[in-house]
């Protein structure tokens, strides 16, 4: 079943962001958007090397008006000894989400129930709270910040502009798709 259009579930979790614990709600995320990027645990391999990334394009997801949350399923303690002990991790600015009781992970439908983690997921989160694009990937695939700001403005441009689509590749500025009824009866 698709996640498009399901709107985020309450949720009350702590987070690590910049040397200080607090209090992520889904309160945080009206009205603006949204990346809820998943991985399965601090202390890992590939992990670092996607947080990293998105974190030296995190001021071009800002410019777009959006927050980035990175969720795992271990506790904000474990994130910040993460921040502290990790020269790749403690670049990140972003808030860094904990999930130890799973709420996000299952709402998001990404636990791994059997090992209590979370997959690699991905999820554009529009300002009414609602999912407007997401992938998830095997746990040894890393993913790129740059493909996913492009997701980010593409979904940004559709919501401002409902009438014309993005087609593959499409960059803000490039031309887009005005679809017409012949061409949607053929679809």
């Amino acid at each position: 079943m698709s996640l498009i259009n399901k709107e985020v579930a309450d949720f009350s979790v702590q987070a690590y962001q910049d040397d200080e614990f607090k209090t992520v709600t889904k309160e945080d995320i009206k009205g603006k958007w949204s990346v809820f990027f998943f991985y399965p645990a601090d202390f890992t391999f590939v992990c670092p090397t996607e947080l990293e990334d998105l974190q030296n394009t995190y001021d071009k997801f800002k410019e777009a008006g959006c927050e980035i949350f990175s969720v795992s399923t271990d506790t904000h303690f474990v994130h910040k000894a993460w921040h502290d002990h990790s020269e790749r991790i403690a670049k990140l600015t972003y808030p860094m989400l904990a999930d130890p009781t799973h709420a996000l992970s299952r709402d998001f439908e990404v636990l791994i129930e059997a090992d209590g983690i979370a997959e690699r997921g991905t999820f554009i989160v529009n300002p009414d709270c609602k999912i407007v694009a997401y992938e998830v990937n095997s746990g040894n695939v890393g993913r790129n910040a740059d493909e996913l700001l492009r997701k980010l403005q593409a979904c940004q441009f559709v919501a401002e502009h409902g009438d014309e689509v993005c087609p593959a590749k499409w960059q803000p500025g490039a031309d887009t798709l005005k679809p017409s009824l012949d061409l949607v009866g053929a679809l």
